[in-house]
This record gives C-alpha cells, structure tokens and sequence, in this order.
C-alpha cells in the first residue's frame, strides 16, 4: 500500500489561510484532480474551514497534510492546542460558528484525535462515493 503524503507548515496568520488553498489547489492539479471537478472544490472549502480553525483558535502555526490514495484524499491539520474541536451552531445571522458543521456536511468521515501536546482533526472526501466499504480498500498512490 502506498500513499502520497504532502504537508505544508501554516503561519499563525489568517492571511495563512489563502496561502494554503493555492498550494493545496496545486497539489490537487498534480494528482490529476482538476482546479474546478466538485471534488476539488470540496476539498478546498474543508481545507480552508480546518486551517481557518487551527488559526483563529489557536493563534498558533498549524501543520496541513493531505494524503492522495483509494477511496480519495484525507486532509489533516494538526495544532498545538490540546482542547477538543467544539461544534457551534450559529443562528442566522453570525458570520462564524459553522465550521465544523460544514466539514460535518461535506466530508464522507472527518474526526480527531490527540497529536504529542496538541491535536490532529482529520477529514475524508471520497473519489467514487459508490465505494462498497471505504474502510476496507486500501489508499495508494494517486
């Protein structure tokens, strides 16, 4: 089983965020996943909601991984912050707050888990949704 794992290192900076989408949009293109397939999209809207999170939070630099295999790409972002990742619900009229209810939405698994001092909140996104059992096929290079 082989996996292609990328990482890039994340400033404390919201302006951090931006950043992350373009190199994550490039390390799309190169598996072969297109700028503009729902995928893609997918894919950087939880990236941007995970990176936003870690930043804010924390105020504190985050480390972005993807990993490209079967059934489809994992996105991790793991801080230095030990609490848990809290769901809000928003009302109507906030502008934050919707996060984790987003990647709740979008991703097909997403979760976490303790990472040395901090954490590390996962989420997963399909290529063909018609996989029998995700959990038992294997990731491979993409």
């Amino acid at each position: 089983m082989q996996v292609l794992q990328v990482q890039l290192e994340v400033g404390a900076d919201p302006a951090e965020v931006g950043r992350a989408r373009r190199w994550a949009r490039s390390r799309l293109a190169g598996c072969g996943i297109g700028v503009d397939e729902p995928l893609a999209e997918t894919l950087i809207l939880l990236i941007s909601e995970l990176v936003t999170n870690a930043v804010v939070h924390t105020g504190c630099p985050a480390v972005l991984r993807m990993l490209f295999g079967e059934p489809g790409v994992r996105v991790e972002v793991a801080d230095v912050s030990a609490h848990p990742p809290a769901r809000r619900h928003a009302d109507g009229e906030s502008t934050n707050g919707r996060g984790l209810e987003l990647v709740d939405g979008l991703a097909d698994r997403w979760g976490w888990q303790p990472e040395g001092a901090g954490k590390r909140i996962w989420c997963e996104v399909d290529r063909d949704a018609k996989a029998d059992d995700p959990a038992d096929v294997p990731l491979t290079r993409c």
